[in-house]
């Protein structure tokens, strides 16, 4: 499978486990809002993802096409983020 771009969301007050894998290359926008790109489906990623965090834990993933033309719009974002969407 080609990579997917995902975004995800959720909430973490503790920050990220240790240890904690993306399954993919991820990028920060904000607190607990990232960029991913993985080679996992959105389920598989999706679920990966939730069994690293605590059960209550809030979450969002998002497929986006990974073109100029899906790219959200952002601003004031972590630096570097339209940056690291460009070079995928």
């Amino acid at each position: 499978m080609a990579q997917a771009l995902y975004l995800l969301w959720f909430d973490s007050p503790g920050g990220l486990p240790d240890g904690f894998d993306f399954h993919g290359d991820a990028h920060v926008l904000a607190n607990d809002l990232w960029l991913i790109r993985s080679d996992l489906t959105r389920s598989k990623l999706y679920h990966r993802i939730k069994w690293q965090l605590p059960a209550d834990t809030p979450i969002l993933l998002a497929p986006l096409d990974d073109n100029r033309e899906g790219w959200p719009k952002f601003k004031g974002m972590e630096a570097g983020a339209l940056k690291w969407l460009r070079s995928g």
